[in-house]
């Protein structure tokens, strides 16, 4: 757990659980997958939780029970038959006002790609949907999902040689269910162009970046790490949302842009091609040519001649 006076940041459940203070028996803390009844957890209602982060997905079904919960600036109702998700990233509470029958499911990414789908991202794109208003269900069509989430409950608990990928086996049925029910249309492109806060963020970051790097204010160019270290966000989580929702990978992000501001520098100055790898971040103005050249085909020093006139 990572918390500072802005924000509380948990790396998994039973972090989360020792922080408010919450029952453990039901948690194994050395897992990235969890699943339980909330009910044996909150002897206390209402129970309203502070502002936190997750670096793990959570599903949440509510079989009997009401409340809220926020995701970012979004508030949403919890209702009986009600079933959502949270990904990781984003700030969150919840509010209980009546429980009765409620359960939670959490997993890590890894847990997700080693056990339900090497290429989750891909097989269920809506994983990394950013607004995730609930779904309430009619009883009879909750039922479905009750019965797959108690049978992973059953596995859970139990002690099979084959657990793990008993659980990974029942939750692909699980998400394809989510995926008939919620996210049959969902467009990632589409979230990335239009509402995406993360990919949002991350492309501002990348401009203030730059333009610090040529004020003098940063001195070496950020890596994958520190753009997700400033969205608060695991890297992998973040190369796998850009990827997702801009049909790039990040790296091409920020190649690009490395190229973009090399070309015009190149162009609109007579700075010395050694300055301009010094403000771009490169030790050695041998490396910045050599970068330089493997993405356009030329090196810099060509490509000033083609394009000054």
């Amino acid at each position: 757990m990572k918390t500072t006076a802005e924000k509380l940041v948990f790396n998994k459940l039973y972090d989360q659980y020792v922080y408010l203070n919450l029952p453990l028996d039901k948690i194994d803390p050395q897992s990235d997958f969890t699943i339980h009844n909330l009910k044996d957890i909150h002897d206390v209602i209402p129970y309203k939780s502070p502002v936190f982060r997750t670096n793990f997905f959570s599903f949440v079904f509510v079989k009997d029970a009401s409340g809220q919960y926020t995701t970012d600036d979004q508030v949403f109702n919890t209702v009986p038959g009600t079933i959502y998700f949270t990904n990781p990233g984003h700030f969150k509470s919840f509010d209980w006002r009546e429980m009765r029958e409620v359960c939670l499911v959490t997993l890590s990414e890894s847990f997700l790609k080693e056990n339900v789908h090497p290429k989750i991202f891909e097989e269920f794109p809506f994983l990394l949907a950013e607004t995730v208003p609930p779904r309430v269900l009619q009883p009879e069509v909750f039922a479905q999902f009750e019965q797959l989430y108690l049978q992973i409950e059953k596995e859970y608990f139990g002690d099979s040689l084959y657990r793990n990928r008993l659980i990974g086996n029942l939750f692909v049925v699980l998400l394809l269910k989510i995926k008939e029910y919620f996210w049959e249309d969902y467009n990632p492109i589409y979230e990335g162009n239009r509402s995406s806060h993360i990919v949002k963020t991350f492309k501002r970051t990348l401009e203030k970046h730059y333009r610090d790097l040529m004020s003098g204010k940063a001195d070496k160019p950020y890596r994958i790490q520190d753009y997700a270290d400033e969205l608060n966000l695991h890297p992998n989580y973040l190369s796998n949302v850009i990827k997702s929702k801009t049909g790039k990978p990040i790296g091409t992000w920020i190649s690009e842009k490395t190229i973009a501001e090399a070309k015009s520098l190149l162009q609109n100055s007579a700075i010395s091609i050694k300055e301009i790898a010094w403000q771009l971040g490169f030790t050695e103005s041998t490396h910045f040519s050599n970068y330089f050249k493997k993405h356009t085909d030329l090196s810099p020093v060509l490509f000033r001649k083609q394009h000054v006139s």
